[in-house]
């Protein structure tokens, strides 16, 4: 085997790795790593409008992670938080 096809073996395929595959799917996962963050800056960004207009964020995080729960799943919970208020006196 020549010293080319050696070295390019070497960048294909080293210790039994794929090398090309790996440092592929490395780089795929940093780049969306990166989109996740510049989305988390977008949502912090959106949290911190909400809030200068006068809206609780809290509140918009509660309404937000309601919104993705089953009616049901949402209903249940709702019946359980009132029987515990009214079972505390609250």
């Amino acid at each position: 085997m020549s010293d080319a096809a050696e070295t390019q073996d070497q960048d294909t395929e080293v210790g039994g790795i794929a090398a090309d595959r790996l440092r592929s799917i490395i780089e795929r996962v940093e780049r969306l790593e990166e989109e996740r963050k510049a989305l988390a800056d977008d949502i912090k960004d959106i949290f911190a409008e909400a809030k200068s207009a006068g809206f609780d964020v809290k509140v918009i995080r509660q309404i937000i992670r309601l919104r993705k729960q089953e009616p049901a799943e949402v209903e249940e919970q709702e019946t359980l938080l009132d029987l515990y208020r009214r079972a505390l006196g609250m």
